[in-house]
């Protein structure tokens, strides 16, 4: 029941952790946000393999007959940035990349193996589904660079994941998120 930025930020020590969050929190205006039937918001946080980037992540989704991300925000640390537009491109497109898996990507299984063996049977995010990206850079001149590859991907599943659970009070525990495994997921409740 508690607020899921507070519970984070009581719960880590770690500066440039906190960093993240907040900047995140505050681009998005998290404790302003307005509950409305079928919209939700979800944090995600990590650190690229405990070593690297540090990424938080908000995702804004609206649940119908299925899911759609409308807004990404994501903070990121990367020590010193030394091309900042290389850096965001990496983040979008990690976030996006993302974004698919967590929403539709799928390898199908019959009784002789894989089902989906070519593009027409695997299914992606369109280009008029991908969502809005933001991205909030923190520079950290005195810290060396750590590199922005992969950083957006985990937290971007997360937050979607918790935003749809925002959205309609339930937890949905396996990707991708189909309008099949919410229904499954209301029902068991």
């Amino acid at each position: 029941g508690a607020d899921p930025i507070a519970f984070r930020l009581r719960h880590l020590g770690d500066s440039r952790a906190r960093a993240v969050i907040e900047a995140a929190a505050r681009r998005t205006n998290w404790s302003g946000w307005t509950p409305r039937e079928g919209r939700g918001h979800g944090i995600g946080f990590a650190r690229y393999k405990n070593l690297g980037a540090y990424c938080a992540v908000v995702a804004e989704v609206e649940v119908g007959h299925e899911v759609r991300v409308n807004r990404l925000t994501l903070a990121v640390d990367v020590g010193l940035v030394i091309n900042p537009d290389g850096v965001r491109n990496q983040i979008e497109g990690g976030a996006i990349q993302s974004t698919s898996w967590t929403l539709k990507e799928e390898v199908k299984l019959g009784e002789r193996g894989i089902t989906s063996l070519g593009w027409e049977d695997y299914p992606i995010l369109k280009f008029s589904e991908a969502p809005a990206v933001e991205i909030e850079l923190i520079d950290r001149p005195e810290l060396p660079s750590v590199g922005a590859g992969e950083a957006a991907q985990g937290p971007t599943a997360a937050a979607i994941s918790n935003a749809v659970e925002n959205a309609l009070g339930v937890r949905v525990r396996d990707l991708p998120l189909t309008s099949e495994r919410i229904i499954a997921a209301i029902e068991r409740q």
